[in-house]
């Protein structure tokens, strides 16, 4: 999870919740195949934390922190 949140491919914001980023990294190989990380952080005026991790096959739709949308391998 600190390599995820290190040194993320892509970071979106959530469509259900303004104050939540998705952090994504791809890794080949895990037990269930190729597959993404995503750390949900949440992020208010007075904290930020981390809500869950899981694997998933896809980065979620919503709007594109970083890279820049112009710069996405996120498609």
């Amino acid at each position: 999870m600190d390599e995820t949140l290190a040194g993320p491919e892509a970071v979106v914001q959530s469509l259900s919740d303004s104050e939540a980023r998705l952090y994504y990294r791809h890794y080949v190989g895990t037990r269930v195949g190729d597959k993404f990380l995503c750390v949900v952080v949440k992020l208010t005026e007075a904290d930020v934390f981390v809500l869950t991790a899981y694997l998933t096959d896809r980065v979620k739709k919503g709007k594109q922190i970083w890279p820049s949308e112009s710069e996405s391998l996120v498609r």
